[in-house]
């Protein structure tokens, strides 16, 4: 794998005394320091000097792209990395994790008639939920995550903020508290707005939302069927991240005009955590193509080969 010359890398790194600095786009491979808040988290846009290009990256279409190794703590990928984009509905990760610091998995929210009306007003992806139904805070993360549900969304948002405007207010404080310093959320559901993020933000925030096995499990579910109950009906939800296919684990899709095409992605190599964010894409089949292609090069054996070059390179 790509990542095993990550071990001579980082001892020539040490020599150096590497110092955060901004990553230029391209491909690198570059080991982060440690000691950045939370434990373990690569930090948003954040590389050592003579970082070592890596020539043989795949074409990213993506207008923004962020691909890390956590295990190395590695950046194996980076353009526009840093700049401040919407990211729709990956606005959703975050409204998992304030739910899950709030929320007890028993909870149960009923549905009004405003939060269905705000998905269908809006145009927004939704989970099928009608006003009166009774269902779990559990079932309900399943409908944000899944299908994108606006109007799961809605409902998480008014209970537990009370209310969006304090909801909002709390996944703002939460990404100053991760130190995602180039993210601004307006909404629970990443429809238009004022709000943005950047690639490397995003990638922060999956590493720290992997962590919970709630929203890990949630993530790599391809579908959730929910029996018909007294309390509410019978629900199917898809989840649109086909990279499961693929063997990813998670993360999230999302899609607006103004966002494109937009993924979250985790997935297990060799014994390595790889997560990375596609931003600014074309399509759902390009930002599909894209994530398993930048995978694919991950785990290419001509990482072995480049091993010498790039040691040479960065301690030179």
């Amino acid at each position: 794998m790509r990542t095993r010359l990550i071990g001579a890398l980082a001892a020539a790194l040490l020599l150096t005394g590497p110092l955060p600095i901004a990553l230029p786009a391209g491909a690198y491979a570059a080991v982060i320091p440690p000691g950045v808040i939370p434990p373990g988290v690569i930090p948003p846009g954040v590389i050592p000097p003579g970082a070592a290009p890596i020539d043989d990256a795949p074409s990213v279409t993506a207008a923004e792209a962020y691909l890390v190794d956590a295990t190395a703590r590695t950046v194996l990928l980076a353009k526009r990395q840093t700049r401040r984009v919407p990211v729709a509905s990956l606005t959703k990760v975050m409204t998992a994790y304030v739910v899950r610091r709030r929320a007890k998995l028993d909870d149960v929210i009923t549905i009004t008639k405003a939060d269905v009306r705000y998905a269908a007003a809006n145009g927004a992806s939704h989970a099928g939920l009608r006003p009166g139904e009774r269902l779990t805070v559990r079932d309900l993360l399943y409908a944000l995550m899944l299908p994108s549900g606006a109007d799961a969304a809605h409902a998480l948002a008014q209970r537990y903020g009370p209310g969006i405007p304090k909801f909002v207010a709390g996944m703002n404080d939460a990404a100053r508290r991760l130190k995602m310093t180039s993210t601004r959320y307006a909404n629970p559901d990443g429809l238009p707005s004022s709000a943005y993020s950047t690639a490397a933000d995003q990638v922060a925030l999956a590493q720290v939302v992997m962590r919970d096995p709630v929203i890990a499990a949630v993530a790599k579910t391809r579908k959730r069927s929910v029996t018909k109950s007294r309390n509410h009906r019978a629900h199917v939800w898809r989840n649109s991240n086909t990279l499961l296919d693929d063997g990813a684990i998670g993360l999230k899709t999302g899609y607006t005009i103004k966002a494109g095409y937009c993924l979250a992605f985790v997935a297990d190599q060799d014994g390595h955590r790889l997560f990375g964010v596609i931003l600014g894409e074309r399509s759902d089949a390009a930002r599909h193509t894209t994530a398993r292609s930048l995978l694919s090069w991950a785990a290419g054996d001509s990482g072995d080969d480049l091993a010498g070059e790039l040691v040479s390179s960065v301690a030179g």
